[in-house]
C-alpha cells in the first residue's frame, strides 16, 4: 500500500479482468498486415505495414476499401489517426510521420521524429486535440495534433510494474486509451492521466486453430461510433470482430 499524509493509506489499484465477447463477425483482407484501425463516423481507416506493401485504406467495415494509398519503399507503415482535417500516419523505423488528406488519402507533407513509431490515436483534452503515440516501450508520448511536436508523455504501469510493447492505440470516447500488447492477444485499458492500467482484456478466443496457422498478431482496435463496442482484428487475419469488453468469468 502507498502511504499518504496524516497516516492515511491507499490500496494499490488492481486492473479489472475483461474478455472480448463477440457480437458480430466481418470479413477482413487476409493480405493486410494491419498496423492501425480507426473510425471516423461510418468510415473505417486501416493502415498496413511491410516494406513495399504498406498502405492506408478507407471504406465501410467488412467491405473492400473505396480509397487507397500506397506507401513507397523503404517506408514501413504503422499506426494512423484522423484528427480535424488531417490523417497522420507513422512509420516504424524511418522516423517519418506523414500528413494526409483524410478524404483522398493524398500525402500533404512529412515531419520527422526520434525513435520508432508504433501506434497512434488522438484525444480531446480541455478543448484541445492531442495525439498519443507508442513506440514499443512502456512510454506514451503526447504530441501536438497540428505540428506533431512533443508536448509531454507518461509511462504505463500495472501493479507498479512497467507495461512494455504497447502497440496499436485507440483513444476511446470513455476517456481511456486501449493498447494492443505486442505480440500477445491482450489489450490494456489505460488511464492517460496517470498511466495506470485499469483493465486487462483477453482477446485470445477469436480465431480458430486453423485460422491461427496463417494469421499473425492481434493488432487493430477501433471504437465503434455511437456504441460501447469495438472492432478488433490483426495482421493477416481473415476476419474482424465487433466485440464488447465484459467481465472475465
Amino acid at each position: 500500500m502507498q502511504r499518504l499524509p496524516h497516516g492515511r493509506t491507499a490500496r494499490k489499484a488492481t486492473a479489472q479482468l475483461l474478455r472480448a465477447q463477440v457480437r458480430a463477425v466481418l470479413p477482413h483482407d487476409p493480405r493486410a498486415f494491419t498496423q492501425g484501425l480507426e473510425f471516423r463516423n461510418a468510415t473505417l481507416y486501416e493502415s498496413t505495414g511491410l516494406v513495399g506493401h504498406s498502405s492506408v485504406r478507407a471504406g465501410s467495415p467488412g467491405r473492400p476499401s473505396t480509397v487507397h494509398a500506397e506507401l513507397p519503399a523503404p517506408l514501413f507503415g504503422e499506426g494512423i489517426t484522423v484528427v480535424g482535417d488531417r490523417l497522420w500516419q507513422l512509420t516504424w523505423r524511418n522516423g517519418i510521420a506523414i500528413e494526409r488528406d483524410p478524404r483522398t488519402l493524398q500525402e500533404r507533407g512529412r515531419v520527422t521524429y526520434q525513435g520508432e513509431g508504433w501506434g497512434l490515436c488522438h484525444q480531446r483534452v480541455a478543448g484541445q486535440d492531442r495525439l498519443i503515440m507508442s513506440n514499443g516501450t512502456d512510454r506514451l508520448t503526447f504530441r501536438d495534433a497540428n505540428t506533431f511536436a512533443v508536448t509531454g508523455g507518461i509511462s504505463v504501469r500495472q501493479d507498479g510494474r512497467p507495461v512494455t510493447h504497447l502497440n496499436e492505440l485507440e483513444c476511446a470516447p470513455d476517456g481511456f486509451v486501449y493498447a494492443n500488447v505486442y505480440p500477445t492477444d491482450t489489450i490494456k485499458r489505460i488511464d492517460p492521466r496517470t498511466g495506470i492500467v485499469t483493465a486487462h482484456i483477453d482477446a485470445s478466443a477469436l480465431l480458430t486453430p486453423s485460422e491461427r496457422r496463417e494469421a499473425k498478431q492481434l493488432n487493430g482496435i477501433a471504437a465503434v461510433p455511437g456504441t460501447d463496442l469495438f472492432l478488433i482484428t490483426g495482421k493477416n487475419w481473415p476476419r474482424a470482430f465487433r466485440v464488447a469488453f465484459v467481465p472475465r468469468s
